[in-house]
């Protein structure tokens, strides 16, 4: 077993479901037994009692959680505007960050900040578009919007033609897979790192739904970072 150690920030507008999906992870990774729910007042990460009133996270809290050869500690962050000081801090500390989008809601305006405060602190960055399960949802025009606002590098990993569109992200990726017809994890997560892709996922943090995608997915394509 290796030592890797990597801390992933989990951050949002505010209302996306940032806690949820830190609550969705930590319990399809085992480390705890039941889901609670930010609007039950009994998520695991939002225990403060001005936060259980609040509905919302106001403080960064921590979990350790096991993912193959990697611990991992996850930091669930503030996505209220009010309480960006102590999320920029966070950021400062991280690896790796998870960037919560509602479908319902696309790119707001506190995403934009977060996405350049990500490119900032140098933070590679996972995607999650939550809130799939709700009406009236399209991960195309999602996918499109996250292009245009907020990088090329935006893909999504459940596409078809992944290994084509990862390749017009980067110029060695291209390369390997002109050659090869293929792409390796590593050189994938090495473009992950270097921020030249950003992982989408789409699915439904409280149905569960593609959380256990979105983790091996990071499994995959995370590397201990120096």
């Amino acid at each position: 077993m290796t030592n890797n150690h990597i801390t992933i920030g989990i951050l949002a507008h505010v209302d996306a479901g940032k806690t949820t999906l830190s609550e969705a992870m930590l319990y399809s990774t085992g480390q705890i037994r039941s889901l609670g729910r930010v609007d039950h007042q009994d998520a695991y990460l939002d225990n403060d009692a001005q936060e259980r009133e609040r509905g919302i996270t106001i403080f960064s809290k921590q979990a350790v959680f096991s993912m193959g050869d990697m611990e991992v500690t996850l930091l669930d962050t503030p996505g209220h505007v009010d309480f960006s000081a102590e999320m920029e801090r966070t950021l400062q500390v991280l690896d790796y960050a998870i960037l919560v989008i509602s479908a319902t809601d696309g790119v707001q305006g506190h995403t934009r900040t977060l996405w350049r405060l990500l490119k900032h602190y140098n933070v590679p960055t996972f995607i999650f578009v939550n809130k799939m399960d709700m009406q009236g949802t399209n991960a195309e025009k999602v996918q499109a919007e996250l292009r245009s606002e907020l990088s090329d590098g935006c893909v999504d990993f459940s596409s078809q033609d992944l290994f084509e569109e990862l390749a017009m992200c980067s110029e060695p990726l291209l390369d390997e897979f002109m050659e090869s017809g293929e792409l390796t994890d590593a050189h994938i997560a090495q473009a992950v790192a270097q921020r030249e892709v950003f992982p989408c996922f789409y699915g439904s943090a409280l149905k569960l739904d593609r959380v256990e995608t979105l983790i091996q997915g990071l499994s995959r394509f995370m590397c201990e970072r120096n």
